[in-house]
């Protein structure tokens, strides 16, 4: 009997570790603002760090969309989300969340404005009766930021040029821009950069041809019923991240980042209220 009870309760022991070890998972997903093969490359090395920082499982959750994300933030099927200022501020409107860090130059963020070189043109004002495209309707940097600034030069996409049009991604309004497609287009100031460093823009198609005024954009956000001691964990990992430390600049590299700071919502209220101007919350 008591070989039994002690056969009982190991099994019942090894069964609650078992299902400890099952809920130890961090979920982590982020706006695909890029493709998802980019996506997974850029987070597998930060993944692994977490993991270690942490001590439990960190699994990545692609999605198919901006608004995936918010949906699956706001319903707690993910823990943790990398947001842009837009998505953040759409997902703190449906849901509670917590804005924890940010890149240092996410304070500063810009969008690039770029034309195919056969177009000719110098400016914006150029661009009228062309063809446009930003990138998701949910991106910040990729649609409602650039849309924001170019109403403030009084050109409204639809009235001014030949026709608007959304990629999907940053890394597509490059493609659609260099091909022809259309003739301009709207993308996120740091995927732009990362472009052309790393030659995958032919500058003989492509052109920059303006940079939007600097304002607030991405930020790792949690759910906010999300343990807090685990909040405050996972922002000391992402505060921990030293550049003079090289592997954990290989990770910020990926990251764009010259490190982590700490973020807060009251950051991103300018972002709410250029889609309040814009006319793009629901």
């Amino acid at each position: 009997m008591k070989t039994l009870k002690l056969s009982l309760a190991t099994a019942l022991l090894a069964i609650c570790a078992l299902a400890s070890a099952e809920e130890a998972v961090l979920k982590v997903s982020a706006i695909p603002d890029e493709a998802p093969t980019e996506l997974q490359r850029k987070f597998a090395p930060l993944g692994q760090y977490l993991e270690k920082q942490l001590g439990m499982k960190v699994q990545f959750v692609p999605v198919t969309d901006y608004a995936a994300v918010v949906t699956a933030l706001n319903s707690d099927k993910i823990d943790m989300a990398w947001l842009g200022g837009f998505t953040f501020v759409q997902a703190s409107l449906h849901g509670k969340v917590v804005p924890l860090v940010q890149r240092e130059e996410d304070s500063r963020f810009t969008s690039k404005f770029i034309v195919n070189a056969a177009v000719g043109a110098k400016s914006l004002k150029d661009l009228k009766g062309k063809s446009f495209a930003f990138g998701s309707a949910s991106s910040t940097s990729g649609h409602l930021m650039p849309r924001y600034f170019l109403q403030k030069e009084g050109i409204k996409p639809e009235t001014f040029f030949k026709n608007v049009a959304y990629s999907g991604a940053h890394d597509a309004t490059v493609a659609w821009v260099a091909s022809g497609k259309v003739d301009a287009g709207a993308l996120n100031a740091s995927v732009w950069d990362k472009l052309v460093e790393s030659g995958k823009v032919d500058s003989s198609k492509v052109k920059l041809l303006a940079t939007s005024p600097a304002f607030y954009d991405y930020n790792w956000t949690v759910r906010g019923n999300l343990d807090k001691k685990l909040q405050e964990r996972i922002s000391a990992a992402f505060l921990k991240l030293d550049p003079k430390n090289p592997q954990d600049k290989a990770i910020l590299d990926l990251q764009r980042a010259s490190r982590f700071i700490p973020t807060k919502a009251d950051n991103y209220k300018g972002i709410e209220s250029a889609a309040e101007a814009a006319g793009l919350l629901k």
